[in-house]
């Protein structure tokens, strides 16, 4: 680039946007990357405040922001996303389907902190919809050297391994069973409350619900119960009731005498603390059995497959937004869950409760 006074403009190319701003009307680009100035172009920069102007002296070895958002942009942008061309040398980036977002935060912070250049994204984990925002990118300066930038992205392969920064995972329309649990239900003392919330959720995902079952706090039907959802081809169980520490409440034994690997008994959360996440995997010469019937899904010719199961506290029932809201993203989108980054939670675990609930653009549950 080159400096030169605006009123000896004429004939010179711009090297950057010019932005005009008038409040409450408009912010945009009165001027494109790339304008052959006019003269009757010089008093309309010059009612910008623009006395002076960058025009375009391409240099060897260094790049305009526009290519430099283009780097940037090729990092970060995952499948199932769509971009928008370069404005202002900046990209953005939307969601092209319903989905879970990810982000790296290893690779995120290691290019942000290269200084002159920046990506900004929404908090990761969280579920999205197509047309979302899901992220920005540009450099600082006008200009920046492309070593540099290479450096850039050296540097985010070696944390990401060649992936994207940024990663979006279709939502997967999962065959769900529910086991409701409790003498009070199952004796018809109460109406079953929790499973339609249930259900009105999982049809968030478009999640079909192939069975239901209601059981009294006998464990050892709970336990039957959810292999006989499993071998009805179940790809998510969810059971409700009994997940206190009240003698009665039977379900986290029944849920780990399924051979389930307990992920976690209890979460960080508020509503949801005694929430519980387990693993069955059905195959590779495991097998899905209940007294009843003992065969094994290999012998059928089945692939190996896991299950998630979840036993959900009671307040799943009545309050807005929990534990379940947080975990079920994630699983309706094949995306394991740890029990380190459940123990992640804590920060940002408690829901307030707001008048108008806003979640997920909120706070809560943005620990993982």
């Amino acid at each position: 680039m080159k400096l030169i006074r605006t009123t000896e403009a004429e004939g010179a190319v711009l090297c950057h946007d010019i932005t005009q701003i008038v409040r409450g009307v408009t912010k945009d680009a009165r001027f494109r990357k790339g304008h052959v100035v006019t003269k009757e172009d010089i008093p309309v920069l010059l009612s910008l405040g623009k006395d002076q102007l960058y025009v375009w002296e391409k240099t060897e070895g260094m790049l305009h922001e526009d290519e430099a958002a283009e780097i940037l942009c090729a990092m970060c942008r995952g499948a199932y996303m769509e971009r928008s061309q370069p404005k202002e040398g900046k990209i953005e980036l939307t969601a092209a389907a319903d989905g879970l977002f990810k982000v790296n935060n290893e690779a995120l912070k290691a290019v942000n902190g290269m200084g002159q250049m920046m990506i900004a994204t929404r908090h990761g984990s969280v579920p999205v919809k197509a047309g979302d925002k899901l992220a920005g990118t540009r450099i600082i300066p006008l200009v920046i050297e492309k070593e540099r930038m290479e450096e850039a992205r050296r540097r985010a392969m070696e944390i990401t391994g060649g992936s994207p920064i940024l990663e979006l995972k279709p939502f997967r329309k999962k065959k769900a069973a529910i086991v409701t649990t409790g003498n009070e239900v199952y004796y018809g003392r109460i109406e079953d409350t929790f499973s339609p919330v249930i259900r009105e959720k999982l049809a968030e995902y478009g999640a079909e619900v192939i069975g239901h079952e209601i059981w009294n706090d006998d464990d050892k039907k709970v336990t039957e119960a959810i292999l006989r959802m499993i071998e009805k081809g179940a790809e998510l169980v969810i059971c409700t009731g009994g997940m206190s520490v009240d003698p009665d409440d039977r379900t986290p034994l029944a849920i780990k005498n399924t051979g389930a690997a307990i992920v976690s008994y209890g979460a960080p959360v508020l509503p949801g603390a005694m929430f519980l996440l387990a693993y069955y995997l059905v195959g590779e010469g495991q097998t899905c059995q209940t007294d009843k019937r003992r065969e094994s899904q290999t012998d059928k010719g089945q692939t190996s497959r896991t299950v998630p199961i979840m036993g959900l506290p009671g307040c799943v029932m009545y309050a807005k937004r929990t534990i379940f809201d947080l975990v079920l993203p994630r699983v309706m989108a094949d995306d394991p869950v740890t029990a380190e980054e459940l123990a992640s939670l804590g920060q940002g675990g408690l829901c307030l409760n707001c008048p108008v609930c806003t979640y997920p653009a909120c706070g809560f549950g943005k620990g993982w």
